[in-house]
């Protein structure tokens, strides 16, 4: 890894906010092509899911849903369920940061696919008692939309169909057909 990721990478972390933004903004653009340092920086950027600072912790969800396109060992596979976890975050704007950068992770491959929906099956279906309930499954659904237009699967529209017929607030299913209907 270059120094110039390195400063960047320990940057997520700093105090200086504006220092943490142009480290986000940096490893983003970065992270949209495949980098070869994905393993490199792999384990300190899980570590940042559970962060005391919430922006280090949407910083580091989001940069690690732009990594499962390096990641050819398959390594989200076992980190997954800890990016689902930053979804439920106590900082609501840090869930959504999350949720609406999963995505990313679908569209590398159909093993990736499966794992993200299965994820937001079930995430679609737990967060009916959260506060912000209706919103995360407005998320959940443009979330799948995004992979749905990219990877052109029927399979998701199915999927996010029987969700929404599944969403028993008649104005919030109308919200969430909305998203597909476009």
């Amino acid at each position: 890894m270059d120094k110039i990721i390195r400063t960047h990478l320990d940057n997520i972390r700093s105090d200086d906010g504006q220092i943490q933004f142009k480290a986000y903004d940096y490893l983003m653009k970065e992270t949209e092509q495949p980098v070869d340092w994905a393993y490199e920086a792999w384990e300190e950027i899980v570590e940042g899911l559970t962060h005391k600072d919430n922006h280090v912790r949407a910083i580091t969800s989001q940069i690690l849903t732009y990594l499962a396109k390096s990641d050819p060992r398959g390594r989200i596979f076992k980190d997954y369920d800890k990016l689902l976890n930053v979804t439920k975050d106590e900082r609501f704007v840090t869930a959504r940061h999350c949720m609406q950068s999963l995505w990313n992770v679908a569209v590398v491959g159909k093993k990736q696919q499966k794992l993200y929906l299965d994820g937001m099956e079930k995430r679609f279906k737990e967060c009916v008692t959260e506060k912000n309930g209706k919103l995360i499954r407005y998320d959940i659904l443009v979330s799948m939309r995004n992979v749905y237009n990219e990877v052109g699967d029927e399979s998701i529209r199915e999927k996010a169909q029987a969700l929404i017929a599944s969403e028993t607030d008649v104005k919030n299913q109308k919200k969430c057909a909305g998203v597909w209907k476009k």
